[in-house]
């Protein structure tokens, strides 16, 4: 083995550098995209802090940029009082916060929703939307609303 190395070693070292430059020339060649472009944007990583939070704070929120939804309409109201939420099955703290940032506060407001209603806040619900219709908001909330407790809790299970 070693006297075919010593006999064809010009041979060798031809294949390797003939390698080698083909391996360059792939490694360059699949890079041919080139960011020219010097344009900066406040949000792009070079800017300082303070001022891609301030942009990001300043921005409209996603809700806010929704030109679909119709205004609000006069039967969502904002009682003083409210009933907790939370006790319609599919409903937790964070959707019942978002109710009540759209003036649903009570379960009497829930029952006397149409479809034209439900479509509306459904809406705004972002990624919980389809759950009004899914778990029942109307049903329970009417169940909840007559104080029917009993009823409730054989159709839908325990409040708790």
């Amino acid at each position: 083995m070693s006297e075919l190395v010593a006999q064809q070693w010009p041979l060798i070292v031809i294949g390797l550098l003939i390698g080698l430059v083909v391996a360059f020339y792939l490694f360059s060649a699949t890079r041919r995209t080139r960011v020219t472009g010097a344009k900066s944007d406040v949000l792009d990583e070079g800017a300082e802090k303070a001022q891609r939070n301030a942009a990001l704070i300043d921005s409209a929120p996603a809700a806010a940029r929704d030109a679909d939804s119709p205004p609000a309409t006069a039967s969502v109201s904002k009682p003083t009082v409210g009933d907790d939420l939370t006790r319609i099955k599919g409903v937790g703290p964070k959707l019942a916060a978002t109710l009540t940032d759209l003036g649903v506060t009570q379960f009497g407001q829930i029952a006397a929703w149409d479809d034209a209603e439900i479509d509306r806040i459904d809406n705004q619900l972002g990624r919980f939307q389809g759950r009004i219709r899914r778990d029942d908001w109307v049903g329970q909330a009417a169940l909840l609303a007559e104080g029917n407790a009993a009823a409730f809790t054989q159709k839908y299970g325990s409040t708790a």
